[in-house]
């Protein structure tokens, strides 16, 4: 399959599967996404696609901003603050990660959006 056909079928795929996801689906797509731009951005640091690296580091970023400004500050309390708190952590981990071109930096953030990814599952299948 030719690059341009799968990116339009993931775009249908991605598309159908939001139009009807749950605000904790949702959140799942996205963190599914997330962690697959950092394994693309890890692999391009270790090819030394440095341009390419760059442009995932800033998506994989622009998503975590993304989770960060979904977050309810007035009724969410100290859960969704320490979210926030590792949203940004994840962020600046990753732009040391960019410039240092340390991909043990981008492994810790998976490890941690991993962990937290498993968190939403138990969520999604406590609550549906």
């Amino acid at each position: 399959m030719n690059h341009d056909a799968y990116q339009s079928y993931h775009a249908v795929d991605l598309g159908a599967r939001t139009a009807q996801a749950s605000p904790v689906q949702l959140v799942l797509i996205l963190m599914d996404g997330l962690l697959d731009e950092l394994a693309r951005a890890r692999a391009h640091i270790e090819a030394r696609r440095y341009e390419m690296k760059a442009a995932s580091l800033d998506r994989a970023i622009e998503m975590l901003n993304g989770l960060s400004s979904a977050l309810d500050f007035e009724s969410g309390g100290e859960v969704v603050a320490n979210l926030a708190d590792l949203y940004d952590y994840c962020a600046e981990r990753l732009y040391q990660a960019g410039v240092q071109l340390d991909v043990t930096r981008i492994d810790e953030v998976i490890g941690l959006l991993a962990t937290l990814r498993e968190g939403w599952q138990g969520m999604q299948a406590r609550h549906g």
